[in-house]
């Protein structure tokens, strides 16, 4: 058995965050002992298969601090003798400083209980998203001595400031990122660019065969088989649906098709509100999330599937949504958007389709294009399905990251024990 990394994430298990949950798997398999920190208690009603294949032990953190006032207590009282614990108040000073928030004060008490509760076997600290989970990481690590590193994705590098960005890239071991994009700005905002690593996530094949039916013939001329569209993902502004929902609005009366959208998220009423306005009601259907299994019925029964992606206001973007690649591993033709990490997977006229965000009347005409085109689908589909299996096969992308782990170490003088007086 490999040494016992801590790992702290955001939220767990969580439907969205499915290449979270199998790295984690793919670690165990390796041979690393893992315990799972999560600053969050799971929201979602299902889960999928591969988080019941992983053995590691879930502890919550307060969420709310004033929630468990007797284990933030007890915690503070032993992690104040930890002797980082000074160097981390001075960290947390700072930041709180220059960020005089609630969130702020709640970050730093969570990593007085992971402090004060660390497994003393763990040998390491490795925090999913560079945001908040990484201020927990790196605060407990000021205290405990132990390590930390993290990985980073989108809306945790794209919404962070860049002195927060550049402070946490400074202060970790190493940190992996999952877009050339993001490598590119994580790369230019730290002191040893090196310590930045480009790393897919990658997709389970195993769990994503290449499918054994012959792609559809529909082209939209058949009322009573229509082309089937489908989307996969939150609803939430950087997706770009409302752009999706309108250019269905535009495509010509006599082109039959239907859209299915699977994902919940905030934006989930209004989005069903803007298909009523439009007239669209009964050619679409928007559900909540799903199970991966259900996923991946979804898409098997498709034509098409379309994410327009777009920078939201608030500067989030997706990385490279792992939707996109698990419906082009099913050799479903993809239409998206050339934002962040997209055109690392999807290069246009040959393995996709990539139009311009917040443009519905580009989305029509690139949807009508696919939608009257079997043939053009099948072809795309077909490439697109060779370049994940060649490329995106998560048994690969997962050894670069325990290389990371390996010849980084995890031993030497930061590696060791925690004592408290």
């Amino acid at each position: 058995m490999k040494p016992a990394l801590v790992v702290v994430l955001k939220g767990y298990p969580r439907l969205s965050e499915t290449f979270i949950a199998q790295e984690l798997l793919e670690l165990e398999r390796a041979g690393y002992d893992l315990h799972l920190v999560s600053l969050r208690h799971p929201t979602d009603g299902k889960r999928h298969p591969v988080n019941d294949e992983i053995r590691a032990p879930v502890t919550y953190l307060p969420e709310y601090l004033h929630d468990e006032p007797r284990r933030v207590i007890a915690a503070w009282r032993k992690a104040r003798r930890l002797p980082g614990f000074g160097k981390a108040v001075r960290h947390w000073l700072k930041d709180l400083a220059r960020d005089v928030t609630r969130n702020r004060v709640r970050r730093f008490g969570q990593a007085i209980v992971l402090a004060a509760e660390f497994p003393p076997e763990a040998r390491w600290i490795y925090s999913h998203f560079i945001h908040t989970p990484s201020s927990v990481a790196r605060y407990a690590s000021d205290m405990t001595g132990i390590a930390w590193s993290a990985s980073a994705h989108a809306k945790d590098i794209w919404t962070s400031p860049d002195w927060e960005l550049s402070e946490k890239l400074d202060a970790a071991e190493w940190t992996v990122t999952c877009t050339a994009g993001g490598a590119r700005h994580l790369k230019d905002l730290s002191l040893d660019p090196a310590k930045v690593t480009l790393v897919y996530h990658g997709i389970d094949l195993t769990r994503f065969p290449r499918p054994r039916r012959a792609p559809s013939r529909r082209d939209g001329t058949d009322v009573a088989d229509p082309v089937r569209i489908l989307s996969v993902g939150r609803a939430v502004a950087k997706k770009g649906l409302d752009t999706l929902a309108d250019a269905l609005a535009l495509l010509p009366q006599d082109l039959s098709w239907q859209w299915t959208h699977v994902g919940g998220g905030e934006l989930a009423d209004d989005l069903k509100a803007q298909v009523g306005r439009l007239g669209l009601g009964p050619r679409v259907a928007i559900h909540g999330s799903r199970a991966q299994s259900e996923v991946l019925e979804a898409y098997a029964g498709s034509d098409l599937f379309v994410l327009p992606c777009r920078i939201a206001d608030d500067g989030d973007r997706d990385g490279l949504p792992n939707v996109l690649v698990e419906a082009q591993s099913q050799g479903l033709p993809c239409i998206s958007t050339p934002i962040s990490g997209i055109p690392e997977l999807i290069e246009d006229g040959r393995t996709g389709i990539l139009v311009s965000p917040n443009d519905p009347h580009a989305l029509a005409s690139a949807i009508e294009e696919a939608v009257r085109s079997p043939d053009m689908r099948a072809r795309l589909g077909a490439s697109a399905m060779e370049r994940v299996h060649a490329h995106f096969d998560h048994r690969g992308t997962i050894g670069q990251l325990i290389a990371l782990f390996e010849a980084r170490g995890l031993i030497g003088d930061k590696q060791r024990e925690i004592q408290v007086p």
